[in-house]
């Protein structure tokens, strides 16, 4: 059996473009993940989206007023990952958990944030409840943080609606190498699509290996792939630990990345309550800068 995890409404001034072409620019609140033009061919030919209710192939086209719908076999997995992950917040529709650095959402692989939840979260009991909750978005494996988790088919449509309308308010904090603005708005393009980073700096400590330590506060109001990674290195402020767009010299072995996601603030799609979460960084962010400050 197949179920609906999430569906999409084609937005208007949509025509003649090839359903490959569309996904890779506006399928990653549909399909939760970075959209590679390799993992969209795989999708389409595997039966896994339906275009107004038809099964679609990759020489479908797209055209305003379209539902697209993006199914799954709601089947368990054949092992579920036993690693303990704190609850923040879980109801009947959903949760939010404090995700590890260093594991991977999903993917191809057992070890995944998405094979563990049934080990940390109880199914729901409604009718359309997934056998496997699923994310409704992500973070790169070495961030550690808020993620929310559908528990619902209903609950995963809507939450991909509302992150592709940016009704879901994200807040990070970094320790970035370099004295930074005490706030800034990065507006670099990022793969030729509008990507804005907003930070204000809450402390900045002398450093005899860096010159100057900034602990920030981000707010991304869109969702690029590795955007505050990259925003902040291309401003000169590269993020500690960062081994991709970091410098040699601001990476310290065993110590990850240092980059957390702190806060989120949405309404909560099926029950309309103010859902507002605040997690402390993990205790390394203190630790080196005390660490680094004390010197």
């Amino acid at each position: 059996m197949k179920n609906i995890v999430s569906s999409h409404n084609v937005p208007v001034n949509i025509s003649g473009i090839r359903l490959t072409d569309y996904l890779l620019e506006y399928g990653e609140p549909l399909l939760g993940r970075q959209c590679t033009r390799n993992f969209v061919k795989k999708t389409i030919k595997a039966g896994n989206i339906m275009i107004n209710g038809c099964q679609a192939n990759t020489g479908s086209w797209v055209e305003t007023g379209q539902r697209i719908d993006y199914i799954l076999s709601d089947s368990k997995p054949a092992k579920i990952y036993q690693l303990e992950i704190p609850v923040i917040f879980e109801d009947e529709h959903l949760a939010v958990i404090n995700k590890p650095a260093g594991i991977i959402v999903s993917g191809n692989c057992f070890r995944t944030v998405e094979n563990a939840l049934l080990y940390n979260l109880a199914k729901s009991m409604l009718p359309d409840a997934l056998s496997l909750p699923r994310p409704a978005h992500r973070l790169d494996a070495l961030t550690s943080g808020l993620l929310i988790i559908a528990k619902t088919n209903l609950t995963r449509i809507m939450l991909g609606d509302m992150f592709a309308k940016h009704q879901i308010l994200k807040t990070y904090q970094a320790i970035v190498s370099g004295k930074t603005p005490l706030q800034d708005t990065i507006t670099s393009p990022l793969n030729d699509k509008n990507a804005i980073t907003k930070f204000i700096t809450l402390k900045q400590v002398y450093s005899l290996r860096n010159e100057w330590l900034s602990l920030l506060e981000l707010k991304p109001e869109t969702g690029r792939t590795h955007q505050l990674r990259i925003h902040l290195s291309q401003s000169g402020f590269p993020i500690l630990g960062d081994k991709l767009y970091g410098t040699q010299g601001h990476i310290f072995k065993g110590k990850g990345l240092f980059l957390a996601a702190t806060a989120l603030q949405f309404i909560h799609p099926v029950t309309a309550q103010q859902i507002i979460l605040n997690i402390n960084p993990p205790a390394k962010f203190h630790i080196h800068l005390n660490r680094v400050e004390n010197r």
